[in-house]
This record gives C-alpha cells, structure tokens and sequence, in this order.
C-alpha cells in the first residue's frame, strides 16, 4: 500500500522532537530528510542529516516546483524535496513531516491526502514550565516562543488531530499516531488502486 504523508506541528516545548524519535523505532515510518543551503556542521551527513545544496541548486528546485515548502531563515535557504518524499511514500513507509504551521499549510496544499498532527502539553502553564526548565533560552527567547505557541494555537482548525503530550508519557503519544495510521490505511478514500482493480481479477478454478 501507499505510505501516508504525516505533517507533525507543535510548539517548542511540546515534546514532538521525543514523540517522533519513539515512530522511528518502528520500520514503517520515515523521517523526511529537509534541504538547506547552510553548511554542514561537525559530524552532519548530506543525505542523513540533511541535502546540503548551494544557493543555485535550491533556486532551481524551487523554480522546477520540486520543493513541497521552503523558506529562508538568516540567510539561507531551508525546505522538504518533494522526490524524496514521493519516493519513500511509493515503498509503502509512512513519511514523517516536522514542521511549523505555515510550511504545513503550503504542503497539505500539494499532498491533500496528508494526515496532520498537532501536539502540544496539556496546557500553557505546562509549555512555559518546560521552556523554562530548558534552562537554555534567555527571558526573551522563552517569551518569544510563547507568543508564538499562542498564534500556532490560532490555526488549530488546520489539523485533524490534536494530540497532547503529558510528561515522561511521549511514547503514549506515539502509539496513538501509530494508531490513527492504522485506521487511516483502512479508509475507502485511500483504496483507490483496490477499489479500480477490483474486477481486473479474472476468476481460475485452478485456484481452488
């Protein structure tokens, strides 16, 4: 069968990054592999980690609409080939998409079939305690992205399911995913091929 795109969300904090860690453990699902045109820090792997390209491979991607998303953070490109994905979706794995509201939003526009995903704490006292327990971001940093987990919030209405992430039960939180996918995979909608190819079998009594 046809894997099924998963567009993963959530603010920083959420607890996505662990949730998605516990999918990969199961062999039908794969990360997506993004692009940038930034260089490849101590121990990243082109292909692994991400596609290191230059600034005129990934104009010519997008220019050839070859990338499902893309946007440019300081400088440099950052986006999700689509190849990539298609290809890994063919075999059958279940592509796994993390990404922010708005780049979700441009790929559920070219891959309708794509189930979206929201997680988040069970509440904001819970996201602001865990940005805070980081002990990692500076006070203006954490307001930041607070304020952007309330404007994410806004664009619930996106998703299909929202998922919460309760402390120390992030593999619960995987195994509900894994469960949304194996209902998913059963629906008259993603059946096409059976469904058109039902009575192309021809009938052989030598079967018997």
């Amino acid at each position: 069968m046809q894997g099924i795109p998963i567009i993963i969300s959530g603010p920083a904090g959420s607890g996505k990054g662990t949730v998605i860690s516990h999918l990969l453990k199961n062999n039908d699902f794969t990360l997506s592999v993004s692009a940038t045109t930034r260089l490849p820090r101590e121990g990243e792997l082109h292909g692994t980690h991400y596609f290191f390209l230059s600034m005129t491979e990934f104009d010519d991607l997008i220019a050839k609409g070859e990338m499902l998303e893309w946007a440019m953070y300081s400088g440099n490109y950052y986006g999700t080939p689509k190849k990539f994905v298609q290809d890994k979706l063919t075999t059958g794995a279940n592509v796994i998409l993390e990404i922010e509201v708005q780049g979700a939003w441009q790929v559920k526009q070219l891959l309708p079939d794509a189930l979206m995903i929201f997680i988040a704490p069970p509440d904001f006292a819970t996201l602001e305690r865990r940005l805070r327990g980081r002990g990692t971001n500076t006070e203006d940093d954490i307001r930041t992205r607070l304020a952007r987990a309330k404007e994410e919030f806004n664009r619930l209405d996106l998703y299909d399911y929202l998922l919460l992430t309760y402390d120390n039960k992030s593999s619960d939180t995987a195994q509900q995913i894994r469960q949304l996918i194996a209902c998913e995979q059963y629906k008259t909608a993603r059946a096409s091929k059976i469904i058109n190819n039902f009575f192309e079998v021809k009938y052989d009594p030598s079967n018997l």
